[in-house]
C-alpha cells in the first residue's frame, strides 16, 4: 500500500512538472530529462510510468481537459439561464488559464501536436447546446444566430489565452484576463453599434482586388 501511494505521488509529480515545461517550452522545446530534474527524480523513474514523452504529454493533456470538464459541470449545475452560463463558463476558461497550469499545457499541447485530441473539444459542443438553448428561450437577439456566437466564445477564449501567456511572469495587475473578459461580454452583450444597426463588415482592400481577378 504504502508503494503504491508513492507511486501515485511518483506519477502525479511528474505530470505536473511536465506541465510547468511544455507549457513554457513548448513539447519540441522539452525534454525527459529536463522534466525528471524538475520533478526530482531519475530518468528511470519516468520511463517507469511514461514510455516516451508523447505518453507523458498525453496525461498532461487529459489531465488539462479534466480540470476543464469539471469547471464546465461546476457552471452549467449553477446557471441560472443558458445565456449566463455561456458567459460566466467563458470568463471561467480564462481564469483556469490564468491560475492552472495543466490547462494551460494543455491548450498549449492540444495546438502544437494537431493530431491530438482538441481542448476546445472538451468544452464547446456544450457551450454550442447552451446557446441552441439561449435561442429558443428567445435569449439571443435577432441576428445573433447560435453558430455565430460560438464562433464569438471560440474567439473571446482564443484572446483570453494570448493575454494569459503575454503575462506570464509579470507582475500581475489588478485586472486580469478573467476580468477583461467580463467586460468584453458586457460590451458584447449590450452591443456596440449606437443605431443598433452595424450593417455589413467593409470587404478588406486586398480581399476585393482577390474576388474581383
Amino acid at each position: 500500500m504504502v508503494k503504491q501511494e508513492r507511486a501515485v505521488r511518483t506519477r502525479a509529480g511528474l505530470v505536473r512538472s511536465a506541465a510547468v515545461e511544455f507549457d513554457r517550452d513548448g513539447y519540441a522545446g522539452t525534454s525527459l530529462s529536463r522534466i525528471s530534474k524538475a520533478a526530482g527524480v531519475s530518468i528511470g523513474a519516468v520511463t517507469f510510468h511514461f514510455a516516451s514523452k508523447a505518453d507523458l504529454a498525453e496525461a498532461v493533456r487529459e489531465e488539462g481537459r479534466a480540470v476543464t470538464r469539471a469547471a464546465l459541470k461546476r457552471v452549467t449545475a449553477e446557471r441560472t439561464s443558458a445565456l449566463r452560463a455561456v458567459v460566466d463558463f467563458t470568463v471561467e476558461l480564462a481564469r483556469l488559464m490564468e491560475r492552472e497550469v495543466l490547462v494551460r499545457a494543455s491548450v498549449r499541447l492540444a495546438r502544437e501536436l494537431p493530431e491530438s485530441a482538441s481542448w476546445s473539444g472538451v468544452w464547446l459542443p456544450t457551450v454550442r447546446d447552451l446557446l441552441d438553448e439561449a435561442h429558443r428561450a428567445g435569449q439571443l437577439r435577432d441576428g445573433a444566430p447560435p453558430e455565430d456566437v460560438t464562433t464569438l466564445v471560440e474567439y473571446l477564449a482564443g484572446g483570453a489565452e494570448r493575454s494569459v501567456r503575454d503575462r506570464l511572469g509579470a507582475e500581475r495587475d489588478r485586472e486580469g484576463p478573467a476580468d477583461e473578459l467580463n467586460r468584453v461580454w458586457r460590451l458584447a452583450l449590450a452591443g456596440v453599434s449606437a443605431t443598433g444597426d452595424a450593417g455589413e463588415a467593409r470587404t478588406a482592400p486586398h480581399a476585393r482586388r482577390t474576388e474581383e481577378g
